[in-house]
């Protein structure tokens, strides 16, 4: 890992339209990974909508990478099974962050920059990048690829 450039916090919201792994639901749970560094959820049980509300902190460095997220269905008696994955390029957020201590931006709220899906990120819609208070945020919904049911989604944010 190179110079740090400060904390990264993931608050993993929720996910929606989850596949079924096993018999009649899943038990699924978040690995987020950043380089080196990996945290996960908790494990929520028989939800296909899972709403987790919990915050990973990772510290970023230079050079910036790619946030990667995976979707497990916890099994006790077998290997997890993968129900979904995506990434998202962190280097409109570290720009933006950039943008905001040039601009002195500290107090209320800014839009910063947008970032649309592209192929360095598994966007679903549109997001914003804002700074709120001081703080850089940048919320987003990511499409999880490999996944068979199409309409499976994941919330999260900062």
């Amino acid at each position: 890992m190179g110079e740090p450039l400060g904390q990264l916090k993931v608050t993993v919201v929720r996910g929606k339209g989850l596949v079924i792994r096993d018999f009649k639901s899943s038990d699924p749970y978040v690995v987020v990974k950043l380089g080196n560094q990996t945290a996960k959820t908790k494990v929520i049980k028989s939800c296909l909508n899972p709403i987790w509300n919990e915050e990973l902190s990772f510290t970023l460095a230079e050079p910036v990478g790619m946030l990667n997220l995976e979707v497990f269905d916890r099994d006790h008696f077998k290997a997890d099974d993968k129900m979904g994955h995506a990434h998202i390029s962190l280097q409109p957020i570290v720009s933006a962050a950039r943008l905001r201590q040039i601009l002195k931006v500290s107090s209320g709220e800014t839009t910063l920059r947008k970032v649309a899906p592209d192929d360095d990120n598994c966007l679903a819609r549109d997001s914003s990048i804002s700074c709120i208070e001081g703080e850089v945020v940048q919320d987003m919904w990511l499409r999880l690829s490999d996944v068979k049911f199409i309409d499976s989604s994941f919330a999260g944010t900062r």
